[in-house]
């Protein structure tokens, strides 16, 4: 599945639980074989360790699930708004990520 955000993006929860819902943050990893993206501070779980060399007490920790990409929409570092993404290509022969509102380039290198 191909993916519409990549790392680094600031992106805004579209749907989900409550609380969920219109939470922003930074993509720290994308997963394009599951169609999955994990977003910084978002969607914060509990999960239950064992004692391990890392952990020797063992509990729970703290840690972001994945969300589906399809909940997500990057925001343009121009406008700063939601927007959804269009492909242009540059003089040089590079393609880019643009906003389709503004026209902005979402794209840093």
């Amino acid at each position: 599945m191909k993916v519409h955000v990549k790392k680094g993006d600031n992106v805004v929860v579209l749907s989900g639980r409550e609380g969920l819902r219109g939470a922003t943050g930074k993509v720290k990893s994308v997963m394009p074989g599951e169609g999955m993206v994990v977003v910084e501070g978002v969607n914060i779980i509990k999960k239950a360790v064992r004692p391990n060399p890392r952990n020797p007490q063992g509990g729970f920790i703290e840690q972001e699930a994945p969300l589906h990409a399809s909940k997500v929409m990057p925001i343009c570092p121009s406008c700063e708004k939601p927007t959804r993404i269009r492909k242009k290509l540059l003089d040089d022969g590079k393609k880019v990520r643009v906003c389709a509102k503004c026209g902005g380039v979402l794209d840093s290198n």
